[in-house]
């Protein structure tokens, strides 16, 4: 049997006991006494030597070349960033579908199949019936539905003042000294001519995907039958994880000559369930624009709401104050919290708005009052000439648990900038 070295010489030939190559570098470290002496003679160092085993060029700073490095580094580190950012997007966001239902007036919007909200048009041929589309009901990621029911779907135990609060609504209380805010089926016929209806013309598109789209348009018609507004109402329906978000643009176009009158009663509102309302309301008499009293009980016994603004007021105090953001924060009996949130935009008339929030149950925002929330402001009056238009832009976000005003303020932010 061969010994090792045998075997190791014969598996690598340039390791036999011949004369190295001159043309082939020696891989051993030791110099070779002949080719040492042809390199000096030619003034050139040995290949074989130490120095030269190893690529100097290797070891040559080079900081172009480091700086090149560098940059595609850092890029393919801000691409798999990005990455990250987009593929925990992709994970969150869901589907959103929008169902017309044309004979039963109403399209409802689901959020992966689970109920998120219905819009509604009334049919005007019934008395009793609705003098404006509405969202209803509004329900989180939970199942948890966080409006009032009553007129539409009366609970027990809950309040049943003001009839015309259902659901989530736009209209004003003095367009042209006409109440559009206010009408409903309870008013007394001598004041019904006082009164305004948002009437519904169509559903111009109801789209589904990751935001669902519904745009459709009515139109503003005072108690003595003029037509004085073409609306356009435009709804962004988005959800992720926790949280489900509304974007309303309402657009206004003037018929004739139309004064949105300094009032309490506007502009974007909502009522809400009884365990939202808050636990320190009393009992009281409301007055409308036009003298009417509504009377409401104290708090529900199962009332937890906390409204909190971006000027950091809290509590009842938040009535007649103004600010970019409100929340109102509370719990169910069961113990489940949740945080409804009222973004206003830079853009809308009045900003920041007033915010017409009540203990009892009413969250709205109204940027068209002033000295009706503060007597010391002169009355504030906005204007659309005939053949003019005015967009209002809103957002409203339900979330499955409370949130922060660091939170809110980046929403804000956020709204502000993708609605310029």
């Amino acid at each position: 049997m061969p010994d090792l070295a045998t075997s190791l010489s014969s598996c690598h030939p340039e390791r036999s006991e011949g004369p190295a190559s001159e043309t082939t570098p020696h891989l051993s470290s030791r110099p070779n006494p002949e080719q040492a002496k042809r390199h000096e003679a030619a003034g050139e160092r040995p290949l074989s030597s130490p120095a030269r085993t190893l690529n100097e060029a290797s070891f040559t700073p080079n900081p172009e070349r480091s700086r090149r490095e560098l940059e595609r580094a850092a890029l393919w580190l801000f691409a798999a960033a990005t990455l990250l950012v987009l593929t925990a997007t992709i994970a969150t966001a869901q589907s959103v579908k929008l169902t017309e239902d044309k004979s039963h007036r109403r399209v409802d919007i689901t959020v992966d199949g689970k109920p998120f909200t219905s819009y509604l048009w009334p049919d005007l041929s019934d008395p009793k019936a609705l003098k404006k589309p509405v969202l209803y009901p509004l329900i989180d990621s939970d199942g948890v539905t966080v409006t009032r029911g009553y007129p539409l779907q009366p609970r027990p135990n809950e309040r049943v003042d003001h009839p015309h609060h259902a659901g989530l609504w736009f209209n004003y209380g003095n367009a042209n000294g006409f109440d559009f805010w206010n009408n409903s089926d309870a008013i007394p016929a001598a004041n019904v001519e006082k009164m305004g209806t948002v009437i519904p013309d169509e559903i111009v598109s109801a789209k589904s995907g990751k935001k669902g789209d519904l745009i459709a348009t009515s139109h503003w018609t005072t108690g003595k039958g003029t037509r004085i507004l073409d609306e356009t109402a435009h709804y962004v329906f988005s959800a992720n994880k926790g949280v489900r978000t509304i974007d309303l643009l309402i657009t206004l176009k003037a018929l004739e000559d139309v004064t949105f009158n300094d009032d309490k009663e506007g502009l974007l509102g909502m009522r809400v369930a009884s365990w939202l309302e808050s636990p320190e309301e009393k009992s009281g008499t409301f007055m409308d624009a036009n003298g009417v009293p509504t009377n409401t009980k104290a708090a529900s016994p199962d009332a937890t709401g906390v409204y909190l603004t971006s000027e950091g007021i809290e509590g009842p105090k938040v009535w007649a104050t103004r600010g970019r953001w409100c929340i109102l924060s509370g719990h169910n009996p069961a113990n489940h919290t949740d945080t409804i949130a009222v973004i206003d935009n830079p853009k809308n008339p009045g900003y920041p708005t007033y915010w017409h929030a009540r203990g009892y149950g009413l969250f709205a925002a109204n940027p068209l009052g002033r000295s009706i929330f503060d007597p010391k402001q002169q009355p504030f009056k906005l204007s659309i000439a005939k053949g003019n238009s005015i967009t209002f832009r809103y957002r409203i976000e339900i979330f499955d648990h409370t949130v922060d005003a660091a939170t809110m303020n980046h929403e804000a932010d956020a709204f502000a900038a993708e609605y310029k």
